[in-house]
């Protein structure tokens, strides 16, 4: 593939769309939701191609299940295009507006941010999240998924773009990078000229590797070494439902947890119990020498599994002295996403919120709430966990930038 001719297509078809009006994105997104639902089953018949391939592979099953484009998840990417139709268009936001002394009024107000690298493994949704942020926020996307999905982020890509197109979106604005060389990679991380920003959403190795070699500006997103403090002050009955959210429901996604703090004070009987719930449910559990002695049929945790993303059904857990210590553990390990502290205490619930450095931080809740859709940004690009520019789940306004517009009446500099 001639990757530089699709940067360029790109750039011309972000021109384009940055004077794209509200009411005809709108209608282009109306017109690709409309599109994944007549055409569905070419997304599921590619998309049994890729699930085939991933068992025959040895994918675990979470890895499987992340894969996997059912009725449910194509209404769910349908309801994000709707989603992006109703929410407010933030180009042409007016953030703050004053007058010069010397009667220029000046303005600062928000503008896409231009052309937009998209590089991800697994999840095919995030060709129609992607895409449809994209456009509304009036960025063209450069899409290049991982080798488990091709099949169906090709299926996706073909649909967003044809409908996209018919109803008025410039050539260019969504194209796939197809081919799975690596190469091809290299090159679009590298092409400072043409594209604006290369966002990685997938491991940690991945995410190393183009930060190490880019000359693009990168916004980190995705690794997902979550935990759950229980305190000595949490209501145990509610917690038990609360970690087997985070852990079970979705365990090979960047919000679910990997690590369980629990305070030493907590009822080594509750603590017993809830090893045995998570390993019926399938759980592989791996507890420090403390938990152990607990529970004596878990495995002895390793420095390493401190730091490990299982995204699988896998989970450690460590008793901790106080909340401190359970601070002082996520900001070694942790990478910034989603930390949960579960208390009835005010005051240890607000030192935590205040004191853990993450992009979200909940008291009596699962992790697992982390996720643009939930938070009303019509789906994510992605979820940042770096500081600069946009920090959580990044929906439209993350995919802006500002623009200083000063008008005067013939002023000049003396």
């Amino acid at each position: 593939m001639d990757i530089r001719s699709m940067a360029q297509n790109s750039r011309h078809a972000a021109r384009a769309l940055a004077v794209l009006g509200t009411k005809e994105k709108n209608q282009i997104l109306e017109a690709m939701a409309v599109a994944l639902e007549s055409r569905k089953e070419e997304v599921f018949k590619a998309n049994k191609i890729d699930v085939a391939a991933g068992k025959a592979n040895g994918l675990s099953e979470a890895l499987v299940d992340r894969l996997i484009i059912n009725e449910a998840r194509m209404d769910g990417m349908k309801e994000g295009l709707r989603t992006m139709i109703s929410l407010s268009d933030p180009v042409g936001e007016i953030e703050s507006g004053w007058k010069l002394e010397n009667g220029i009024h000046a303005s600062r107000i928000r503008v896409p941010i231009g052309v937009v690298g998209m590089i991800y493994e697994s999840r095919p949704n995030v060709t129609v999240d992607a895409s449809g942020l994209a456009l509304k926020s009036g960025n063209s996307i450069i899409l290049r998924g991982g080798k488990e999905a091709i099949e169906t982020n090709k299926a996706l890509a073909n649909i967003l773009g044809e409908a996209g197109v018919a109803a008025g979106m410039p050539g260019g604005a969504v194209q796939l990078i197809s081919d799975t060389n690596r190469d091809l990679v290299q090159e679009l991380i590298t092409m400072d000229d043409l594209v604006d920003v290369i966002i990685p959403r997938g491991g940690q190795g991945l995410k190393k590797a183009i930060v190490a070699k880019a000359s693009v500006p990168v916004i980190i997103t995705g690794a997902g070494l979550c935990h759950i403090y229980v305190d000595e002050n949490a209501d145990l009955d509610m917690a038990v439902p609360i970690i087997k959210n985070a852990k079970i429901q979705r365990p090979g996604v960047c919000n679910a947890i990997e690590t369980l703090l629990v305070h030493k004070a907590v009822d080594p009987h509750w603590i017993e119990s809830l090893v045995k719930e998570l390993e019926d449910q399938g759980v592989d559990v791996i507890g420090c020498e403390k938990i152990k002695a607990i529970a004596p049929q878990v495995t002895l945790a390793t420095d390493e599994d401190w730091s490990t993303e299982y995204l699988a059904l896998k989970i450690s857990i460590r008793m901790v002295d106080d909340i401190d210590m359970a601070m002082d553990h996520i900001e070694l390990y942790g990478t910034r996403h989603s930390e949960s502290i579960l208390t009835e205490n005010i005051q240890a619930a607000e030192k935590f919120l205040n004191g853990v450095d993450a992009s979200a931080v909940y008291v009596n809740a699962s992790t697992r709430f982390t996720d643009g859709s939930v938070f009303g940004f019509g789906g994510e690009i992605g979820i940042s966990t770096q500081k600069l520019h946009a920090r959580g789940p990044m929906g439209l306004q993350a995919l802006t930038t500002t623009k200083y517009v000063l008008r005067g009446q013939g002023q000049i500099r003396v």
